[in-house]
This record gives C-alpha cells, sequence and structure tokens, in this order.
C-alpha cells in the first residue's frame, strides 16, 4: 500500500501438507496439518472473466489483506487476539478469503526464516508483543518464523477462509515508494533470480494446502527502473515458475505504476505455457489521484477516475480475463472527504464490473511500522485492540459486494437489473403498491428492466418507476409513456437517474434519512467541489441472483 503521506478435483477436505523435502530451507520445518473442508470445491481456476470451483461454479473473492511482511515478520494482531478468534472474526465479518502478505526474505534468507517468533521480537526491543503472543498464541511464541506463517494460513483453512500468498515486499518493511529499493526488478533489494526462487520455496511449501488458491507474484511495481519488456519477461518467468511446482493455484499478475496500470496488455497479452490459471490484479485508492477528490466536482473526478481505471485495468474483463482488486481502502473513522467521495465511486464501479477485491486492510494495529510501535491503523477494519469492528456502517456499505451478482453456475433467474446504492450498500426495494420505495438488502431487489426508451420496469410486470410531483416521492405506476417514467443516468459520473414532471422540472432520484425513495433536484451538475451528490448516486447493475424472498405483497 503507498500510503497519501507517501506520495512520492472433487470436493477436497483441507488438504494435508506434502512434505517434499526438496528444499533445503524448509528441512527445518514441522509441516502443520488441515482438515477443515471447504465451502466450495478446490482448486479454483478461470473461466473467461470469471474465478470458479471445481464444480464450474464462480467463486467471487471477497477478500481482506492481512499484513505480515513488517519487520517482526509475523501476522499482526496475534498479540492482541488467537489467531483462531481473528480468523472466526474474519468469516463473521462476511469475507471468505485473505490476501496474506510475505517478504521474499522470508523465503529466501535462512537466517531470518529459522528465528523464532520470539527471536524476532527481542531483536527489536518489542517486548511487550512478546507477553502478549505468549498470552494469546503461545503455540507459535518459540516456532520459527515460516512455521508461525504456516500456522496462520492453517488456523484460516480450519475455518474455511481462502487465502492468496502475496509477496508485497523483499526486505521486511513498510511498502512502499519510488525510491524504497524494492520496486523493480534490478533494484538492490529485487533480484529477479533471487525472487524466483523464492516464489519457487512458496508454492512448493504450499502445494497441497488447499485453502491456498493464488499467490500474488509481487506487491505494486514500482520506481525508476520499471519498464513493460522487462515485466513480461520476469512476470511471465515468475508465473511459470509458480505454476511448474504448484498447479493448482491461480496466478496473480499485478500492473505496473504502484499497480494502477495494466494498460499495455490490451495490445499484448501476456504469453504463458498454461491457461486457466491467470488473474491480473490492480490497486484503487483515493490518493491514486493525487488531492483531486478534494480539489474537483465529484460527479467530473468520478467520471474520470472510473474512465481511467477503464483504460488501464477494467478492459482486462472485456478481453475475458478475471480482474482482482487486491487493494482498495479508506480511512475507517469517515473523516477523509476525498475517503468517502471516492468510495461511492469506487463502490458502484465495483459492484457493475462484478470484481473481486481485497480491502486493506484487516490491521487495526501494527507491532513496529516505520519505527512506531503499536501504531494504530485507521484503514483496518476493527479497531487497536483487534478486538471490535471499527465502523459497522462500513461493512454494511460493501456487504452487497461480497456475494456476486451473475457469474457461471449462478443463473438463478434470466439477467435483470438491480438499482444499487454506493452510498448505503443497498437497493431499491419495493414492499407494495401503497407504500414508498425503500432502500434494503440486495438479496430482497426486485428485478428490474432498463428499456431502450429509459423506462425501469419491474420484470414480469407492467409497473415502472415514476416521479410523483405531488410528494417529490419515487412510485410505481402503470403508464410509462410521460416524461416522469423516463429516467436517464447522467453526469460524468453517469449516476444520477434523471427524470422530469410533467411541468418540465428536473429532478433526480434521491434517498432521504429513512431510506425512502425520493426525488429532488440534481445535486452537483456544476463546477462546485463543495457538493456531495453521494445520495443520488446509483448503478443499475446486472444480475442473475434470484432474491431471498419474496417481500411483495398486492
Amino acid at each position: 500500500m503507498q500510503h497519501p503521506s507517501i506520495q512520492t478435483k472433487k470436493t477436497i477436505t483441507m488438504g494435508r501438507f506434502t512434505s517434499l523435502f526438496i528444499l533445503p530451507l524448509f528441512l527445518l520445518f514441522p509441516i502443520i496439518i488441515q482438515h477443515a473442508k471447504p465451502a466450495m470445491c478446490l482448486p479454483l481456476s478461470t473461466d473467461s472473466r470469471w474465478i470458479i470451483d471445481e464444480n464450474g461454479q464462480r467463486v467471487k473473492l471477497a477478500c481482506v489483506n492481512w499484513v505480515s511482511h513488517l519487520e517482526p515478520v509475523v501476522a499482526e494482531g496475534l498479540s492482541k487476539q488467537s489467531m483462531d478468534m481473528i480468523a472466526k472474526r474474519i468469516v463473521s465479518m462476511g469475507f471468505n478469503c485473505v490476501r496474506l502478505t510475505w517478504p521474499l526474505f522470508l523465503a529466501t534468507n535462512d537466517s531470518l526464516a529459522s528465528l523464532t517468533v520470539r527471536q524476532s521480537f527481542q531483536r527489536l526491543g518489542l517486548l511487550e508483543s512478546i507477553a502478549g503472543i505468549q498470552a494469546k498464541n503461545p503455540s507459535i511464541i518459540d516456532v520459527s518464523l515460516i512455521k508461525a506463517y504456516q500456522a496462520v494460513v492453517s488456523s484460516l483453512g480450519e475455518n474455511n477462509v481462502m487465502v492468496i500468498l502475496d509477496n508485497h515486499i523483499s526486505n521486511p518493511g513498510w511498502c512502499c515508494r519510488n525510491f524504497d529499493d524494492n520496486g523493480f526488478f534490478g533494484d538492490p533489494y529485487l533480484n529477479s533470480d533471487l525472487w524466483i526462487t523464492g516464489l519457487t520455496r512458496m508454492a512448493t511449501l504450499f502445494n497441497g494446502v488447499t485453502n491456498v488458491v493464488g499467490m500474488s507474484l509481487r506487491n505494486e511495481l514500482r520506481g525508476p527502473k520499471q519498464n513493460v519488456n522487462d515485466w513480461y519477461r520476469y512476470m511471465q518467468e515468475g508465473a511459470e515458475a509458480v505454476h511448474s511446482v504448484n498447479p493448482d493455484v491461480l496466478v496473480m499478475l499485478s500492473g505496473l505504476t504502484f499497480d494502477t496500470d495494466l494498460s499495455f496488455i490490451q495490445n499484448r497479452p501476456a504469453n504463458l505455457t498454461f491457461s486457466g490459471k491467470l488473474v491480473y490484479e490492480v490497486h484503487w485508492y483515493s490518493f491514486s489521484d493525487g488531492e483531486a477528490w478534494v480539489t474537483g466536482n465529484p460527479n467530473q473526478v468520478c467520471g474520470r477516475v472510473a474512465n481511467d481505471m477503464m483504460r488501464k485495468s477494467g478492459f482486462l474483463v472485456d478481453q475475458g480475463y478475471p480482474l482482482f482488486v487486491s487493494e482498495f481502502g479508506v480511512d475507517q473513522r469517515g473523516i477523509d472527504v476525498k475517503d468517502n467521495r471516492y468510495l461511492n465511486c469506487f463502490l458502484g464501479v465495483a459492484a457493475e464490473l462484478d470484481l473481486d477485491w481485497a480491502l486493506w486492510t484487516l490491521d487495526g494495529s501494527y507491532y513496529l511500522r516505520e519505527g512506531a510501535i503499536g501504531l494504530n491503523e485507521y484503514y483496518g477494519i476493527v479497531n487497536w485492540n483487534w478486538c471490535e469492528i471499527r465502523n459497522s456502517s462500513f461493512l454494511e456499505k460493501i456487504s452487497a459486494l461480497q456475494s456476486p451478482f451473475r457469474g457461471p453456475g449462478l443463473s438463478e433467474t434470466k439477467l435483470h437489473k438491480v438499482i444499487f446504492h454506493p452510498s448505503t450498500g443497498l437497493c431499491v426495494l419495493r414492499k407494495s403498491l401503497v407504500e414508498p420505495l425503500r432502500l434494503g438488502p440486495c438479496t430482497d431487489s426486485e428485478a428490474w428492466s432498463y428499456s431502450p426508451q429509459k423506462n425501469l420496469v419491474v420484470k414480469g410486470t407492467y409497473f415502472c418507476l415514476q416521479a410523483d410531483e405531488s410528494e417529490w416521492l419515487a412510485k410505481l405506476g402503470i403508464f410509462c409513456s410521460e416524461s416522469n417514467s423516463k429516467w436517464e443516468l447522467i453526469a460524468d459520473s453517469k449516476m444520477q437517474l434523471s427524470s422530469k414532471f410533467r411541468n418540465g422540472t428536473s429532478i433526480c432520484l434521491d434517498v432521504d434519512s429513512t431510506n425512502t425513495i425520493v426525488t429532488n433536484s440534481c445535486k452537483c451538475l456544476n463546477e462546485d467541489n463543495e457538493c456531495d451528490p453521494g445520495s443520488q448516486w446509483f448503478k443499475l447493475v446486472d444480475s442473475t441472483r434470484s432474491r431471498s424472498e419474496s417481500v411483495f405483497q398486492s
């Protein structure tokens, strides 16, 4: 993560580790057994732009990042809570996978990997963390760092959580800067041969561990040495190396410029000897676009950055590749204007494209980050003591995106639209013909169609969405030819649904404080950078998901 302050085979039980005894480094470390049964049929593979299980059913990656690449080289939070409790918390929050970071030297530096957890913290003077791990996770305090990493993977597997192993950095520490010597092949800490060795060792070590479903080959390639030709040379070599020793895992390739740019793939796809395992990944934060979210008009900025994202990476889904947004995130306190505006835009795009993703981050605090002991991580989904959720409304916002809207094996109903409201993470529902339309869980959404005449019609009925000028409400009606029944997506964001009253007044669909669907004057259609159109942002999302229950009463 590049922080804003650094802008410069059948159903398988969780597989037991098969000890290969090939790599001298790992001869030292006993193998950890996993027993749990996953919720889907693993391993995973790809089918065009979708990730699927062994039965051909789509599996949507709804992940959270868990940091394990900082100086202690131990998964964060284990001095605060047991790893089993953390794994269960991850599941309870609706995530099905973890992107677990690791530094290259964990797999290539024998003296580092063989340090015990206690020794690693002692060398950093982190005595309080030692006491915490002794209390919360005593089974790992005197095991090697690599075995402690395995134990975290095992605990996640026992709780049916998939894992993506992410080579985040080489030398343990915070990431990322343009000139941190870890950015691109040829930098002091990114020797290509050593990197291939590390990937091969980790892929071999976790071969047969069923809940390890993917390997992210390198985080946020960057810096003055980055170039397209070397990207192809080394990323393809790394992908082949991983696949040759662990053909089950998805191979995930990141782009250039802090993993924001994969545009070069459009005219020159990666050339690999294998198929059905390639996934591309991209990162997208508010600070990816400088101060635009603060200085610009939100509609204009959202339209511009969404188009930019499609040009640099989003096009991949149209070319038949899965795209995994392996990092996005915001200040969970909700006090950052640019984060709040960006998040609504991001959630709209992520819903519309039905992307796989990983939130940055799980971590509520760090043992040691950039010299600070016990640093509070405000991007963390849990709080400082790893005990409580930092912001429950954020979880509500992303909950609809934790399940797939469509994809192989999900044709429960015919293709239709749901009207998604990114600011709340809810969808437009109807309860009866006499009650106002309201927001509610997207699992209860009607199936809408959006006609060439710009009518929003409840499929299978004659009812269309209308603007009621007498009450400024949105309602259902059967006379769908007049102007108040036509809804056009306007503004650069293409997220405001605009209609006209019979008297010619233009209005936009909106939501009031009770989550009732109303109409109001359209917001933020000029150059104003102080306005907030979030309540009026909607996305018409393709879905084949059926409703969880019948909620319509005539």
